[in-house]
């Protein structure tokens, strides 16, 4: 979320500085126009030069505050999306931790698997945590083996299909979930 966030900010203080600038361009026209008014004996309005910058001048306004409408709508729809992310993040961690319990994962399984799960290579994995390839290979294949699935896709799709069928089950109710016997099986 840090890294979005600081290009939306530069973005949103972009926009609100665009909003300024036309703000102070309308502010400067109102004043002309007001100063042409004032000028013309006849009352000013009777020159199409006038009613056009006064036209110009509204339609100024009106845009910047349809901007403001929009940036508005557009930061909170943001706000809603980083939220909702945050929850579907917790979420993930809460369904991998589960399911990583009722697996019997050693911790450094759970460590590959965490890796694995987020996509980095065997290479990767060895060499963020320390360790040879070979060792990553062996812990990747007891990860699949005690999770009944072939390869790392079907991990993934197990994990990912638990957060689309439904609620995060509560702690007490992991053991409803299908452990290595039914998801080989598809039962």
């Amino acid at each position: 979320m840090d890294r979005a966030s600081k290009p939306q900010r530069t973005t949103a203080a972009a926009l609100v500085g665009l909003m300024l600038v036309q703000g102070a361009c309308a502010a400067f026209f109102l004043v002309d126009i007001i100063n042409d008014y004032l000028e013309e004996p006849s009352g000013g309005w009777a020159n199409w030069h006038h009613l056009i910058e006064l036209l110009a001048n509204i339609s100024l306004v009106a845009a910047i505050l349809f901007e403001a409408a929009y940036l508005t709508r557009l930061l909170k729809r943001q706000a809603e999306a980083d939220r909702a992310l945050s929850v579907a993040s917790g979420a993930l961690h809460e369904v991998m931790e589960g399911y990583f319990g009722d697996w019997g994962l050693t911790p450094s399984e759970a460590d590959v698997a965490r890796f694995a799960i987020k996509g980095f290579t065997i290479a990767e994995i060895a060499g963020l945590r320390g360790s040879a390839e070979g060792t990553v290979k062996t812990h990747l294949n007891a990860i699949y083996r005690k999770a009944g699935v072939p390869g790392r896709t079907q991990l993934v799709n197990l994990l990912i299909e638990e957060l689309l069928g439904g609620p995060v089950a509560p702690p007490g109710a992991r053991a409803a979930r299908p452990g290595p016997e039914t998801a080989r099986t598809g039962a």
